[in-house]
Parts: C-alpha cells; structure tokens; sequence
C-alpha cells in the first residue's frame, strides 16, 4: 500500500466526532491513541520488524497486537513486507506519516521521563554524539517555544476557545 499524502489516502477515512470540538488531536488518537498501537510503532523505529519482537517487546496479547497492527496499517501508519513466501509471513515497516510520530513519541517519552521516572530507562544520542535534549523552536524565527507562547487560532465554523457558539443565544437573537 502507498503510504498516504497528508490530507489524503487511508487516513482521510477517519472522522471528526461531531459530539465534541472539531480537532486533530481527536483524529489523531483515533489512528494511534492506544497503547500497543504506540508501543508497535516504538519497536519498529528501534528495528523490531516482525510479529513475534514486537508482541516480546511490548508485552501486548498477540490477538491484541494483530488488530492494531491491521488498524495502524490501514490509516497508513505502516506497511507489511513479504519475507517468507512458505509459510508467508511479514515484516513491518514504518511510512513516512509513521516516521512522523516518532516526534510524539519523543515528546512522551521526554514527559514521563521527567514526570513519571526517578531515571530514564533508555537514553538517546544525536547523530552529533550529545544526550539528546530536545526543544520545541519556531520554524519562522527561531525561538525556543513554551506553553506561554502558544496562542490559539479557532478555525472551526461554529466554535471558539470557549467552545461551540451558537448562532442564537437561548432566548432569541441578540439586539
């Protein structure tokens, strides 16, 4: 399967739940905000392509993992590659939309790091040989971001920060 274009292919399928704010964050956790869906795409970026190291090394009942691997390759998370063709058995490799949430994975995995251990279990280097200490910048002027320098742009038709607006207040139109 081709992997899919942002906006486009098997993940254009999912929805917006329409009984809450429209969001990506919503869409997104319905293509991987489970568990095993994310520990499966761990244990593929670290290299463990086939079925039997990825149910090892997440601990997640087989049964379990072989629907979230179905799920996480219909939205176009990953792909199946043949290696054996008697008895036939796969392989798992991440897309590029796969690739792209190792940076979630990273911003986890930087969270429970400093909230939920007293030490790291795994340390990653960058390519340059350093810990890894990662940061979030803006792409348009370079500056460190903090969650006090967000600010938040409603898009949605119908919604506001506060949530939806309706077209007409409760007792009728306003004057």
């Amino acid at each position: 399967m081709k992997a899919p274009t942002p906006g486009d292919g098997p993940a254009a399928a999912l929805t917006m739940d329409s009984r809450g704010r429209p969001c990506s964050i919503a869409v997104s956790l319905q293509a991987v905000g489970e568990k095993w869906a994310l520990l499966a795409v761990r244990e593929i970026s670290f290299g463990n392509h086939r079925f039997g190291a990825i149910a090892r090394n997440t601990g997640a009942p087989r049964d379990v993992l072989t629907a979230r691997l179905r799920h996480l390759e219909a939205v176009g998370v990953l792909t199946r590659r043949r290696y054996s063709e008697h008895p036939p058995r796969f392989e798992y490799h991440l897309t590029d939309a796969g690739r792209d949430l190792l940076i979630v994975l990273t911003a986890l995995r930087d969270w429970g790091d400093r909230w939920l251990v007293d030490e790291p279990p795994a340390v990653f280097t960058h390519s340059c040989g350093e810990e890894l200490d990662t940061v979030h910048s803006c792409r348009h002027c370079g500056a460190e971001v903090s969650p006090d320098d967000l600010r938040l742009t409603v898009r949605s038709p119908g919604w506001d920060r506060g949530g939806p607006v309706a077209a007409d207040p409760p007792g009728g139109p306003a004057e």
